[in-house]
């Protein structure tokens, strides 16, 4: 690697760093309303669906439900986190039009992307340790995989990372942030076997579920924290994978041709 070449290196991740730390120290600094609210509400669900409601149901595919349901609801605040925490920072970007002074500095867009990306991968990690921790208070999962743990959850909140950029990139105002997570991301979640197994469904609405891939993600994750799980392991990896290879290169199009960021 010549010097130049190492001084362009250098130089971006100089730049990826700042990006992505400037993205941390937003979360950081707004704690209140970043970690604590996941926080509160998945400790009601645990007691209310866990502890009230669990405690009716018994067992779920052969595990106590209060344990079954927390791979979902981990997953499901990672997921929320990680898309709404880019969501809202890069339209807040594009509506201060500071972002066209990243557009106009010498950075690649790559460098742009990551940056915003792992500060929202970096929530969504923060948020589904907290409310791991709180689901240790409930129950007696100790995760026995946690290779898998990890792995899925890294993958699930980069790939709502890429979708919440994409959302940002196309929303004309706070209320089109807003959409996407309710009218899809929400059902999708709630549907995706959080708190149930897919084999109480009926048949259509079982082939029906096996399109949702944040079934495969709940799942995989499910695997990683109680070694059972509905899906097989490669399907779930190879999805994560396509939707991230799919996501990012979109996200990097559309930067590159300044979708809804030029006037």
């Amino acid at each position: 690697m010549s010097a130049l070449e190492r001084s362009i290196a250098s130089r971006n991740l100089t730049a990826l760093y700042t990006v992505a730390r400037r993205e941390v120290s937003r979360i950081l600094r707004i704690w209140s309303q970043t970690l604590v609210p996941p926080a509160i509400t998945m400790t009601l669900y645990f007691l209310i669906f866990g502890g009230l409601i669990g405690s009716r149901v018994g067992e779920m595919d052969g595990i106590r439900y209060m344990d079954f349901i927390v791979p979902g609801l981990v997953m499901m605040s990672v997921i929320q986190n990680s898309y709404g925490n880019i969501s809202s920072s890069f339209f807040g970007a594009k509506f201060g039009r500071h972002v066209e002074e990243l557009l106009v500095s010498p950075m690649p867009d790559w460098v742009i992307l990551g940056g915003y990306v792992a500060g929202a991968v970096l929530r969504g990690l923060m948020v589904g340790a907290i409310v791991l921790c709180i689901a240790m208070l409930f129950t007696t999962v100790r995760i026995p995989h946690p290779l898998v743990t990890l792995s899925t959850v890294l993958l699930g909140a980069t790939i709502f990372s890429l979708a919440g950029f994409i959302n940002a990139v196309f929303a004309k105002k706070f209320d089109d942030v807003a959409i996407v997570p309710v009218f899809i991301l929400t059902p999708l979640t709630y549907l995706g076997g959080v708190f149930y197994s897919v084999k109480l469904l009926p048949g259509w609405a079982e082939t029906m579920t096996y399109a949702n891939p944040i079934f495969y993600m709940v799942n995989a994750f499910r695997y990683g924290l109680l070694g059972t799980t509905d899906v097989p392991l490669a399907v779930a990896y190879a999805l994560m994978l396509g939707f991230i290879v799919v996501l990012g290169w979109l996200s990097l199009w559309l930067l590159k041709r300044g979708t809804g960021l030029r006037s």
